[in-house]
């Protein structure tokens, strides 16, 4: 098994994290491991992305902890206008 780089790790903690907290909220375990998975695929050296993706995670983390929060945004791109 191969080590995790700092990143890799910060993201892995971001997703256990996310579990604990939408464990107590309907629906939203399945919504969050869909976002994780889909990312997933997201190459190892696109660290701007992945950053970018982790730090807005981050913000909807404490979103979701707050005790009125109803639902979630997506965590990936849209597709592009035009």
């Amino acid at each position: 098994m191969s080590r995790h780089s700092k990143l890799q790790k910060q993201v892995l903690a971001l997703y256990r994290h996310f579990l604990r907290a939408g464990k107590d909220k309907p629906g939203f375990l399945p919504r969050i491991r869909d976002e994780f998975r889909e990312n997933a695929c997201i190459k190892k050296t696109d660290v701007m992305h992945i950053e970018y993706l982790y730090r807005r995670g981050q913000r909807q983390l404490q979103q979701l902890r707050d005790a009125n929060t109803k639902q979630l945004g997506s965590f990936s791109r849209g597709s592009e206008p035009g």
